[in-house]
């Protein structure tokens, strides 16, 4: 895209992704997502209702009468966005690549931190690690993570979660929120997605298309592995293929998740041919009553 053109669609981004941030967003984030503690921030006069258990009793006695303590929430978390940028992310079936869906969310989770005064970075891979962005704070910064995402060009079409995972536990060393974007064909992340959801609060999320699950009837259709480049033709005018398409990634589907349960890491499925507020928002609101 032209300068031009890239900063029209950052602009496009923005624009959408914080309206939802000003109207939905931000009260799901911070309850979900809290802050390290309380700081005390001031006293005042004892009111009807105040717990007792606040009472500042050395102030209290200076003045004659009860004060309590009020304390505010810090902040400043640490959110990481992992965004798996492998040649399997530009597909899509309808109106919106995998990788746009990525990018909006990636804007959404972090507008939503910026707003709650949390740092912000950001991890490109493909089978390598091929861009760090380090957590930064403000507007300023977040458009420049957009600017990258949309501008990113990989060099490899690969994809390794593992050592996506491994240099984020690498060069990250504060507790962090992690979330990673990615439509996760791939194997052998486990282990580092067990270690990294210690040490870390690691959501996966899951980016699949209609057409990965359900073929329609068009025939013999030649197919090939975009991150791989093998060949593969497929009858989608058998019913049984479609049914064994179907059933293996809903297989699949199914083991991932069960992984990542097994593993104690959060785990939301989105697809490409719907709207991800209402699930991002159930998903946050389901595990707030969790915890």
């Amino acid at each position: 895209m032209e300068t031009r053109d890239i900063l029209k669609k950052v602009r496009q981004i923005e624009i959408k992704t914080r309206g939802l941030v000003n109207e939905i967003m931000s009260g799901e984030y911070h309850a979900v997502f809290k802050g390290r503690g309380m700081n005390f921030s001031e006293v005042r006069e004892y009111q009807i209702g105040d717990d007792v258990r606040a009472i500042d009793w050395n102030v209290s006695a200076r003045m004659g009468h009860p004060f309590v303590k009020l304390f505010e929430e810090e902040r400043e978390l640490l959110v990481m966005l992992l965004c798996d940028m492998s040649s399997s992310s530009h597909f899509g079936s309808g109106w919106q690549l995998k990788a746009d869906i990525a990018t909006e969310l990636a804007a959404v989770l972090a507008f939503s931190a910026i707003k709650n005064n949390d740092k912000v970075g950001l991890l490109l891979f493909t089978d390598r690690v091929e861009k760090y962005v380090a957590p930064r704070k403000g507007k300023s910064h977040i458009l420049r993570i957009l600017r990258e995402l949309l501008t990113f060009e990989p060099q490899r079409s690969g994809t390794s979660i593992r050592a996506a995972l491994e240099y984020l536990n690498s060069v990250v060393k504060k507790r962090a929120i992690v979330f990673v974007i990615s439509d996760f064909i791939d194997e052998g992340y486990e282990r580092a997605a067990r270690i990294v959801g210690r040490k870390h609060d690691l959501t996966a999320v899951h980016l699949f298309d209609p057409r990965e699950v359900t073929l329609p009837d068009v025939g013999l259709v030649r197919m090939h592995d975009a991150e791989s480049g093998q060949p593969l033709w497929l009858d989608t005018s058998s019913q049984r293929v479609r049914r064994q398409v179907e059933a293996g990634f809903r297989a699949w589907q199914s083991s991932v998740r069960t992984e990542f349960a097994r593993s104690g890491v959060d785990y939301l499925a989105l697809g490409t041919d719907a709207d991800y507020v209402r699930p991002l928002i159930r998903f946050f609101r389901q595990r707030e009553q969790r915890r």
